[in-house]
């Protein structure tokens, strides 16, 4: 029997299992990896194939919403902050800006899209399809806050987010709401106890950590990485909502244990003063949001938001606060010609500024304006027979959105301590004599104004 030659056989073993071993990446690449969205060919100009992969999976995401006709748009703030700085060369060319993936492959773990509930009801085909696709996804529930109210707390649970997860990247699609006062709104992303807190790295989605409060966008399709898709028309200013979106709901539960003790007025005095103060506020926010002017509920109207969801019956009228950096000439003018005569204007831009507008016969809307200090932050008030000057103090403060009488409106976010710096320890209990000069916890005297001064600082009409 011929001997066999060592070395062919060893030979022959090393080529078999390298054949081996390419036909096992060859099928895993080309065929697991199309079922399981593990590995992703390149797309034009990326980097590596992590890049691709990113791009991939939004590909397949938006070839799925597609499928089941789902209207989404693009709110990722990192992939709108690339696209904003390239905003016209995008909007002028309708395959993109550039040969190379530079939106969709930046680096991240999660792509944002944005749902309207309204155009969406049918959940069960969708999910079917992501699984196919090789998608797992993750549905966020919780209390819908719009069935809320004096009358009735209610428990019925509302889809708020959805995660779906492809190999390394997520698509976080967040369900936006309409509100009564013309709004949109997004819940916060809350886990249930039995879901798996591994599922994402939760903790950096942009969206979920509170609830969001946004103007209706208007939305432009256009071409980004080759890939259709529709994003905000201006993308800096949805961008500049995302920082400043923060949504307070009422404490309506508060609200109601607090008329279990003291029952509320429903006179026709109170019912009518509570219809001007809402129809004056209303005028107040379009005045003042025509003007581009920021404000937020102060004082009393505050102070009656957090503590009974409602106008103060007996408050007799409409406080809003305005920082004085956001002061503009126009606001009198603006006021008058919305039919709201100016009936008095107390100290100067430079010092306790503030406005009285007089509405429906005694309703008036008063506006302070506050000025920031290195510790604190105060607003005027002027004692128009004397002269005197007091100061009042609050802690700083940042604004939040809510829905107050049918109207997104600013509130303080630190709101208790807002209203316990003007209403003491007590605020929860009703105080139907108060003086301006004297009951507030946090006034301070603040000298007099000189004599010569009156005539610039001290204006009644």
């Amino acid at each position: 029997m011929q001997k066999i030659n060592k070395n062919v056989v060893l030979a022959l073993l090393s080529l078999t299992s390298l054949v081996f071993l390419l036909f096992q990446l060859y099928y895993y690449k080309f065929y697991l990896s199309q079922k399981n969205g593990a590995v992703f060919s390149k797309v034009r100009g990326s980097q590596s194939g992590q890049d691709s992969t990113r791009w991939h999976v939004v590909r397949k995401f938006l070839g799925l919403i597609s499928s089941h006709n789902i209207p989404v748009y693009l709110i990722d703030p990192l992939i709108l902050g690339l696209v904003d700085k390239d905003i016209e060369q995008i909007r002028s060319s309708p395959d993109g800006p550039s040969p190379e993936c530079k939106y969709f492959c930046a680096p991240r773990d999660f792509t944002t899209f944005a749902l309207l509930d309204k155009t969406w009801k049918h959940e069960v085909g969708l999910f079917r399809t992501a699984e196919k696709m090789g998608f797992q996804w993750l549905k966020i529930i919780n209390k819908d806050p719009r069935l809320d109210g004096m009358d009735d707390l209610s428990g019925i649970e509302i889809p708020l987010h959805y995660i779906f997860k492809l190999a390394s990247h997520a698509i976080h699609l967040v369900v936006f709401y309409e509100r009564s006062g013309n709004y949109l709104w997004h819940g916060p992303l809350r886990l249930k106890q039995h879901m798996d807190r591994k599922f994402v790295p939760f903790r950096k989605l942009h969206f979920g950590r509170y609830p969001g409060a946004y103007e209706k966008p208007e939305l432009l399709l256009v071409s980004i990485d080759d890939l259709k898709v529709q994003i905000p028309k201006n993308p800096s200013s949805f961008l500049e909502e995302v920082s400043h979106s923060r949504f307070l709901e009422c404490r309506y539960r508060e609200a109601r244990a607090f008329f279990q003790l003291y029952p509320d007025d429903a006179s026709l005095d109170a019912v009518e003063f509570r219809k001007k103060a809402k129809s004056l506020l209303h005028l107040a926010a379009l005045t003042l949001n025509n003007l581009g002017v920021k404000f937020w509920l102060s004082s009393g109207t505050c102070l009656g938001w957090y503590r009974q969801c409602n106008v103060i019956p007996h408050s007799k009228d409409v406080d809003l606060g305005v920082f004085i950096r956001d002061y503009k000439a126009d606001i009198i003018p603006a006021f008058q010609k919305a039919g709201l005569p100016l009936k008095h204007k107390f100290g100067k831009v430079e010092d306790s500024l503030e406005l009285s507008f007089q509405g429906d016969d005694d309703v008036k809307l008063d506006i302070f304006f506050f000025y920031e200090e290195d510790d604190h932050i105060w607003n005027g008030g002027t004692q128009a027979k004397s002269g005197k000057k007091f100061k009042y103090l609050f802690p700083k403060f940042t604004l939040c959105w809510t829905e107050f009488v049918e109207l997104k409106v600013h509130v303080p976010c630190e709101t208790r301590q807002y209203v316990e710096a003007n209403y003491g320890p007590d605020w929860k209990v009703p105080v139907k004599t108060w003086d301006w000069k004297s009951s507030p916890s946090n006034v301070q005297y603040n000298g007099v104004w000189p004599v010569d001064e009156w005539d610039d600082v001290i204006q009644i009409y």
